[in-house]
């Protein structure tokens, strides 16, 4: 296996850059080349089509006034299913941002090659199944390499897994749980997603059966449950938090803080934190939509024709919410989203197995659109943290998730300054008892909104 080396032509190579989010990836990129080790970042384009890759290219110069990346950027023609190139691709840079998915698919011969050839690997990974699949098959030889292959560095699952640190670091005492609550807000244009991701979702419920023999395989034991157990909500109802109704959130965000927290807590006997995702879904209209289109789903994704069906037709069975054609870029400048998480734990001095937990905390991030903004930021941002500060990464390669990898760097602090208002304000009543019907008097409350605009 090569050896990482600084030697070497460029610092990121953006594999999949013509593709749909491929393409912001590398605006971004472009944005932010300032950044990279000693102010400079050197960088290429990788793809099977040169001749969209220029498109690519030449759209990013116009949109971004920059006529220059037309001539300073350079091209790599690399195939997912041809190793060689693959190899060769890996071999001229430091970082390979992995925009290629569905990743059950496309994702092992890019880690594959980044390992065997000595490049570190990002992706913006949903699917859990390949991350831990990863995970377990990869990580002692990504360990020897002296590779790091970290997955979820997109809006999954960044935004959940470095909030739930923030939050555990601002919190004053022993932060044991916390619930996060997801809202997606969209402008005049309205908002939708490709239905990349949709593929993605319906590939991942049909496979869902493989997930939990994967997680076995790794023999963990169950994280210790530090203070009170959380009770879980159910699967539907209406959320004062948020002023909506709300389901838990089926995307990675969970199984990612799980590893994370695992992580930190095995390697540096850090206390886990109980965590629970849940995501708005709107009003009575919005929830009708909502069940419709989980029933359709549901049915159709246990076989074959009915999967092929939601595929092909993603803006019918997804009532709209994803299209084979994406979002407009008028319909991404009117979108953001809140990601709100509330915490509670044991105050200084205080034993978390003892009594309930006497103290509150409520941290926020805000972003813009999170697929196609938010996603190219944290992405980029990730990979120019792995340049700049390695030092600070585990002691060793291997593959890890974005809290694991990220925990002692200045990632939180990168996004930051990508736009960060900070507003402090008290715990509404009904937040004080967030997990309990608290009747007790003398709760302290962390009352800190922050707001990340990623």
């Amino acid at each position: 296996m090569a050896a990482v080396t600084s030697t070497r032509p460029y610092h990121i190579i953006i594999f999949g850059a013509s593709g749909f989010t491929g393409q912001f990836v590398v605006e971004e990129v472009a944005r932010s080349a300032f950044e990279g080790p000693s102010g400079s970042l050197k960088w290429a384009l990788a793809g099977r089509s040169r001749q969209r890759l220029e498109g690519v290219l030449n759209q990013a110069a116009e949109t971004l006034r920059k006529p220059e990346l037309r001539t300073e950027v350079e091209i790599i023609v690399a195939d997912v299913s041809e190793a060689d190139s693959l190899a060769i691709m890996c071999q001229q840079g430091l970082v390979v941002l992995n925009c290629v998915g569905p990743y059950r698919f496309y994702g092992e011969p890019v880690v594959k090659a980044c390992i065997e050839n000595g490049a570190h690997c990002i992706d913006i990974c949903g699917e859990p199944q390949f991350l831990e699949r990863m995970q377990l098959e990869y990580h002692s030889r990504a360990m020897d390499s002296g590779v790091y292959v970290i997955g979820s560095c997109g809006f999954d699952s960044i935004p959940a897994d470095m909030g739930i640190l923030y939050t555990k670091n601002q919190f004053k005492g022993t932060l044991t749980a916390v619930e996060s609550f997801l809202t997606i807000h969209t402008g005049p244009e309205g908002g939708c997603a490709h239905d990349g991701t949709w593929q993605s979702a319906i590939y991942g419920f049909a496979d869902s059966g493989s997930l939990r023999k994967l997680r076995k395989k790794f023999g963990h034991q169950p994280l210790p449950v530090v203070g009170a157990k959380v009770k879980k909500r159910g699967s539907l109802f209406f959320s004062k938090e948020i002023d909506q109704y709300a389901i838990p959130f089926m995307g990675s965000d969970p199984s990612v803080v799980r590893r994370s927290q695992r992580f930190l807590y095995e390697g540096h006997q850090e206390l886990p934190v109980q965590y629970s995702a849940y995501v708005g879904v709107g009003g009575i209209w919005s929830l009708i939509k909502m069940f419709c289109g989980g029933l359709l789903f549901w049915f159709l994704g246990k076989f074959g024709l009915g999967r092929k069906l939601l595929i092909t037709f993603p803006e019918f069975f997804s009532f709209g919410v994803f299209t084979k054609a994406g979002p407009s870029r008028k319909q991404m400048e009117g979108t953001s989203f809140t990601l709100t998480f509330f915490g509670e734990g044991y105050a200084e001095g205080l034993d978390p197995s003892q009594g309930r937990p006497n103290a509150r905390i409520c941290t926020q991030i805000h972003g813009a659109e999170p697929g196609y903004v938010a996603t190219p930021v944290a992405m980029v941002q990730a990979a120019i943290t792995v340049l700049n500060e390695q030092q600070f990464l585990p002691i060793t390669g291997g593959v890890y998730s974005p809290g694991a990898a990220f925990a002692r760097t200045t990632l939180i602090d990168r996004l930051n300054r990508h736009g960060l208002v900070c507003i402090c304000l008290p715990l509404k009543p009904y937040m004080i008892s967030l997990f309990y019907q608290a009747k007790d008097t003398g709760i302290q409350t962390a009352g800190h909104i922050v707001t990340i605009l990623i």
